[in-house]
């Protein structure tokens, strides 16, 4: 399989999850700006979105979407138990969470990526953002991970996240159970090595 990515974007959580799968894989670095791919290809060609992250497979399957192709890398994979089975009322519980962390957090998120973004709609994109964390802040009280005591690919996602809150000066002093949770989650093994792989660590 190759993870089309680029160091620290939303490719983060599909890393994440191929590692904690040991699913082998080659990754392939994405120039988001040129939209090329850095052994000097054209990146519409694989994914004519032009977004990471793009998950293709020995077969040429291509997957372009973060949430639909973590639930992909557990499925490869069951005893992993990185997703409830399919048909589980926990599965829904699972896609519930990936949906919200990919329209409400992410999505918000983008704007205070743009550069050409007025700063009026930044500060509205901040506030939503700090509302939701509070909210996820909350569900994760007495829990070490979105599902309970175990990792699932969600985690994955919401960890990139509180990345990019750090990235943006949003203090997760607030929400003390997500900064416990970023903290539990950086210091996973799989975590480490998806993150020293795009250089984002030593």
């Amino acid at each position: 399989m190759k993870l089309y990515f680029a160091p620290g974007a939303c490719s983060l959580s599909p890393h994440i999850v191929l590692r904690e799968a040991g699913q082998p894989v080659d990754l392939v670095q994405v120039d988001l700006r040129d939209k090329k791919i850095k052994e000097n290809g054209d990146f519409f060609k694989i994914n004519p979105k032009g977004q990471v992250p793009t998950l293709e497979t020995d077969d040429g399957f291509v997957l372009t979407e973060g949430p639909v192709i973590v639930q992909y890398i557990a499925d490869q994979v069951p005893n992993a138990k990185l997703a409830p089975p399919t048909g589980s009322k926990e599965r829904y519980q699972v896609q519930e969470w990936l949906n919200f962390i990919t329209s409400e957090l992410h999505k918000n998120f983008g704007a205070l990526f743009r550069p050409t973004t007025p700063d009026a709609y930044k500060e509205i994109a901040r506030q939503t953002i700090e509302a939701r964390l509070k909210w996820v802040d909350q569900k994760l009280a007495g829990k070490n991970y979105l599902m309970g005591d175990n990792f699932s690919v969600p985690d994955a996602y919401l960890f990139v996240i509180a990345t990019w809150a750090q990235r943006m000066n949003i203090s997760l002093d607030a929400y003390p159970n997500l900064k416990a949770f970023r903290d539990r989650m950086a210091a996973r093994p799989k975590v480490q090595e998806a993150m020293k792989a795009e250089g984002l660590i030593q």
